[in-house]
């Protein structure tokens, strides 16, 4: 018989592989037909480790297979990966266990002829898993000579599990040690981050009431109203329904404070699903004010509407719009915000499937869909307002380059520096500004998620 949690497990990644949902949504699925929470819990556990190791592990399955992956039969390889995972991973998981299994699901999906080589391949994995054949980290060069660029690409795509496009990048701009801390990084699971709603509460009194249900935090280093969950679930409490926090990852905190809005502002949230930048903007406004918030798809809608009632703000609009049409306003708005959709390759560790989803092919067409959306944003903003583009890629061509195009054609709009912009802009938010303003969070450097953003001013019509 197969535990719920790994036959979950194996439904996830099947809807992630093939292409049919994203990791989120294939998780949400899975998790409704399990009412045990520790199996809801394993199931995300082993999901997600799978896929945040999926290229060392498919370098291991190869190797010990003898044979390459367009070889195995997708369902195979999900199950390989899965339990191998659960052999090299999770030691509280016996490696009988784990192998028995294997060969179960392998039955479960209709691979009975392939049963044999799931049992080979797990039990010489587990034979050799003090010695496996993944590259070592190169050392290091004092006497100066030349890095051998393959070798250092090899430890940082198959070894720290990351596609070789995407390293090979960040080598070039950062270097081998700062791209292999990032990897790192990245391969480490995420906390769940909170957004203190100060609408309701003081981060203060939140910190209180979460410990008196059994949940611990620390305080974010950069964002003001952050905190990191450091034990129990507060999600799982009677907080959560209360409109206190949102979940919200740091990085992302920080854009809502490089939008600069004040009460009685009139702003737009051009893409505001699920809505944490729109409640936090409402709270940093003292919910005095206009915001539009607006998105296209319903069921981000529905999201987007579920948060701004539970926030307790009274001034915010919800409304579908597509941003590839022109806005149904005129230049009104005090503040516009984008937060344009996007590779998503600076959340990497909160969602490690997207590693494997993009391709560097893919960045000419976001960069293109955000430029002309951003010119659509543009066109909601007053003279002397402010437009903030931001993302959560790594990658310059959707962000500075995007900007860069923008301004370059935009005339009526130039680059602002918030430290210029808002007198009281939180030190730790100055430190994560380059020097000509602009937002650039590095994992290597800030410990956060990799997003950008950048304030333009409107100087005339």
């Amino acid at each position: 018989m197969i535990a719920p949690a790994r036959r979950a497990a194996y439904d996830i990644l099947r809807a992630v592989n093939s292409g049919r949902a994203d990791l989120p949504f294939a998780m949400t699925a899975a998790r409704d037909g399990l009412p045990d929470e520790r199996d809801r819990a394993l199931a995300s556990e082993i999901a997600t480790g799978t896929l945040r190791w999926q290229g060392a592990l498919d370098h291991l399955i190869a190797h010990f297979a003898r044979r390459h992956l367009d070889r195995l039969d997708p369902e195979v390889l999900d199950i390989l990966r899965l339990s191998a995972y659960q052999l090299l991973n999770l030691s509280r998981i016996p490696p009988a266990a784990a192998i028995n299994e294997g060969v179960e699901l392998a039955r479960h999906a209709g691979k009975r002829s392939a049963m044999g080589l799931v049992n080979a391949v797990l039990r010489s994995i587990d034979r050799h898993r003090e010695s496996l054949p993944l590259p070592p980290e190169p050392a290091e060069h004092p006497d100066g000579a030349a890095d051998d660029e393959e070798q250092e690409l090899d430890f940082l795509s198959v070894t720290l599990s990351h596609p070789r496009w995407l390293v090979r990048r960040w080598r070039t701009r950062y270097g081998f040690r700062e791209t292999a801390d990032w990897a790192r990084f990245n391969n480490t699971p995420a906390p769940l981050a909170l957004c203190v709603n100060t609408l309701k509460t003081t981060t203060e009194d939140l910190v209180v009431r979460l410990a008196e249900v059994g949940v611990s935090v620390a305080r974010g280093r950069y964002a003001p109203h952050a905190l990191l969950v450091t034990g129990g679930n507060p999600l799982l409490t009677p907080l959560a329904t209360q409109g206190l926090f949102t979940v919200q990852d740091e990085a992302s905190q920080l854009v809502t404070i490089l939008t600069g809005v004040a009460p009685n502002e009139r702003v737009l949230d051009a893409c505001a699903a699920p809505g944490g930048k729109t409640v936090g903007m409402a709270a940093r406004m003292g919910d005095h004010g206009l915001i539009v918030a607006m998105d296209v798809r319903r069921r981000r809608l529905s999201l987007l509407r579920a948060a701004v009632a539970a926030s307790g703000t009274t001034i915010v609009q919800v409304a579908q719009n597509n941003l590839r049409a022109a806005l149904p306003f005129g230049p009104i708005f005090d503040c516009v915000l984008l937060d344009a959709p996007c590779s998503g390759l600076g959340t990497i560790r909160r969602d490690p499937e997207v590693r494997w989803r993009r391709q560097e092919a893919d960045l000419p067409r976001f960069a293109g869909e955000q430029l002309r959306m951003l010119h659509r944003a543009a066109e909601g903003v007053r003279v002397g307002g402010r437009l903030v583009y931001a993302t959560c890629s790594s990658e310059p061509e959707e962000d500075e380059e995007v900007v860069i195009q923008f301004l370059a054609t935009a005339s009526a709009f130039r680059l602002g520096d918030p430290r210029a912009l808002y007198p009281d802009l939180p030190d730790p938010v100055a430190a994560v500004l380059d020097t000509r303003g602009r937002l650039r969070t590095l994992p290597h450097v800030h410990r956060l998620e990799a997003f950008f953003g950048a304030v333009m001013s409107r100087t005339h019509g």
